[in-house]
């Protein structure tokens, strides 16, 4: 797959990241989503801090429904991922 040179910017800080193509709009949504969590937090509390606001994005965000499965990766790729670490761990055995 064909990787992708993107900036992303997040809470105002760009940052360049290499994706496979096929990732590109769940990291540039992901980003959205981040900022606009941010925004809501300044808006609604008083907070100033760049730092504090990006903890309270991260547990807001991780803490979401589904937030524990991988989004985008269904369950028989993980299922194939699962049996390819247990067949590495055996080789090692």
């Amino acid at each position: 797959m064909a990787k992708l040179s993107l900036k992303v910017v997040v809470a105002g800080r760009t940052y360049p990241l290499s994706v496979d193509e096929s990732e590109e709009q769940r990291v540039q949504k992901a980003a959205a989503d981040i900022n606009k969590a941010i925004k809501l937090l300044q808006d609604n509390y008083a907070v100033k801090d760049m730092q504090d606001l990006l903890a309270m994005t991260a547990l807001q965000l991780a803490s979401k429904p589904n937030s524990g499965k991988s989004e985008g990766i269904d369950d028989s790729v993980l299922k194939e991922i699962e049996n390819n670490l247990k067949s590495l761990s055996d080789d090692l055995d």
